[in-house]
């Protein structure tokens, strides 16, 4: 085809392209019209396609690849986050006590105190301490708070803090139950709350938390969309969406939205798509609904992640079912009547008796129901048995991982697992050696959003103390190509998009990323030090560095 034929809007060129595509895998330059990539090849061949109006850019030798697509992303939380408080660095819960006091001073008295995103874990413990690490209490943070509710989470957000003002609001005291599927931490000698509430004990007090404004949560999607694309993301599985699906549409229609969503409803709600003849996958190119999202149980951090054998550190503990998995029978219930309804399922396990109670649920759905392309997806899939790790594949289920999880959980999982149990966490080489499609996530904002650091993790398998320059778990390894590979296409897979995007390819969405060095050329332990320098959403660029 000649240049007068057609003339690119853009034209990439002197990129180190790596497709995704296993028909081409790589190329030197990318043309794009409107919202499709028309051409891929080397410097020679796509440059003669330029016309008048097109824009040269050079990729510097960078790597261009497809548009990072996360799998498993906490949206709106998100971007509340990057204007929230913020405790991942705190060091001891009276540093905890210490932020707090200094970010409540500039707000107004009986305004609450959301966020927090703490993590107990990377605080020293007392010298010969066994067992879990100390968590925090209210009697810390009371002084620090006398006039602010708060409501604080651990990063996994399977765990919060609550001041002794946020308890007495919520009407939570000595003589309050634990809900079904959540804990009242709770004093040894006199019974009373210690502030720290598990799980769907949470709930106790975010019901009298007020509800963000429309105009709050439009800004902080607007802030998280803004932040996406800074780091090449361009598409995302928000998996907490539920009702924001409005709010995402009026953005759209303003011009507002730079990411690509698949908007997840709760499986608790499954008959409200139901109703609407809602199927899988439903919407256009840019904001689609279709999946719904259960839990089976907690976390391992918040030591409520459901192991048929009790924590190493906890020898009274297996963890918690998770309140929607009650009562028994019910989420088998659900997922087969939403899954008979054509919707998309995908739920949230962590421990090794979750995960096979859900690859069970998800074998008896589908004999009940007959084959169909339904894509079930297990959220995190991260402790497994050996002899579950092929059910993945054989099953076509989903292991829909965050990468990220790996570097920062291998710090301290041996302590609650102990060595041979944690031989089965992140399982990325073994699940694709048997056959399993991985979509990887970052699980934002319980990690950073920043899909190098996934990839990176992924690859090396480095935890984030310095303490296995060779790896955690080695031999769970994979390529830097696998990597970025379940970042894009495997995603893309996993939310019923792979034949419009995930690769660079003729006739594919123009969602691509250029970053400023090639990092198949550079030491897997530098794959982070990279950066976004271009994002290309739709075949218009949303992000440029400078």
């Amino acid at each position: 085809m000649t240049p007068d034929a057609f003339s690119p809007d853009i034209i990439l060129i002197h990129g180190a392209v790596h497709t995704m595509d296993p028909t081409r895998p790589s190329a030197e330059a990318v043309a794009i019209l409107g919202d499709r990539i028309i051409a891929l090849g080397s410097n020679r061949e796509v440059s003669a396609l330029s016309g008048p109006t097109t824009q040269l850019i050079d990729a510097g030798q960078g790597t261009v690849l497809p548009g990072f697509n996360d799998a498993h992303v906490h949206f709106l939380a998100g971007g509340f986050s990057l204007s929230n408080l913020d405790l991942r660095e705190a060091t001891s819960p009276a540093d905890l006590a210490r932020q707090l006091a200094r970010f409540v001073s500039s707000k107004p008295k009986g305004g609450w105190v959301l966020g927090g995103d703490w993590d107990h874990e990377r605080w020293p413990r007392a010298q010969g301490l066994q067992g879990p690490a100390p968590l925090p209490n209210r009697a810390t943070i009371d002084p620090a708070t006398p006039a602010h509710p708060v409501l604080i989470t651990r990063l996994d957000g399977h765990m919060a803090l609550a001041n002794s003002l946020a308890l007495k609001l919520a009407g939570v005291n000595r003589e309050t139950q634990d809900p079904p599927g959540g804990v009242i931490v709770r004093e040894a000698l006199t019974g009373e709350p210690t502030g720290i509430l598990k799980d769907a004990a949470q709930v106790l007090v975010e019901r009298v938390v007020p509800a963000r404004s429309a105009g709050e949560k439009i800004d902080a999607a607007r802030a998280a969309s803004n932040h996406a694309a800074t780091h090449g993301v361009t598409s995302l599985t928000d998996v907490s969406a539920d009702d924001d699906f409005g709010l995402y549409q009026a953005m759209l229609g303003r011009g507002e939205l730079k990411t690509r969503i698949y908007a997840a409803r709760s499986i608790v709600c499954w008959e409200t798509l139901a109703r609407a003849s809602v199927r899988s996958a439903f919407g256009d190119n840019m904001l689609r609904i279709g999946i719904l999202k259960g839990f089976s149980d907690g976390s391992l951090g918040s030591s409520t992640a459901l192991f048929f054998d009790p924590y190493d550190d906890a020898p009274n503990n297996r963890g918690l079912v998770f309140d929607q998995m009650l009562p028994e029978g019910v989420m088998r219930e659900r997922v087969e009547a939403a899954d008979r309804a054509g919707l998309q399922v995908m739920i949230h396990a962590i421990g090794d008796e979750a995960n096979v109670r859900i690859l069970d649920l998800y074998q008896q759905v589908a004999q009940a129901n007959g084959p169909r392309d339904r894509r079930f997806r297990i959220e995190h899939a991260q402790h497994l048995s050996s002899r579950e790790v092929p059910r993945f594949g054989q099953g076509k289920v989903i292991a829909s991982m965050q990468p990220y999880h790996a570097a920062d959980d291998g710090r301290w999982c041996e302590q609650r697992l102990g060595r041979e149990r944690s031989r089965g966490a992140y399982a990325f080489r073994s699940l694709l050696d048997t056959g399993a499609v991985l979509a990887f996530g970052s699980d934002w904002t319980v990690a950073p959003l920043n899909p190098l650091l996934g990839i990176k993790a992924a690859v090396t398998r480095q935890t984030l103390d310095g303490r296995h320059p060779d790896g955690w778990l080695p031999e769970q390894k994979i390529s830097l190509d696998q990597a970025i590979r379940a970042y894009t296409y495997g995603s893309a897979y996993a939310e019923f998009a792979e034949a419009f995007k995930g690769t660079l390819k003729p006739g594919n969405l123009a969602d691509i990323v250029v970053l400023d060095r090639d990092i198949y050329k550079s030491h897997p332990t530098e794959i982070d030090q990279a950066r976004v320098v271009l994002t290309i959403l739709d075949g218009k660029i949303i992000y440029r560095c400078g």
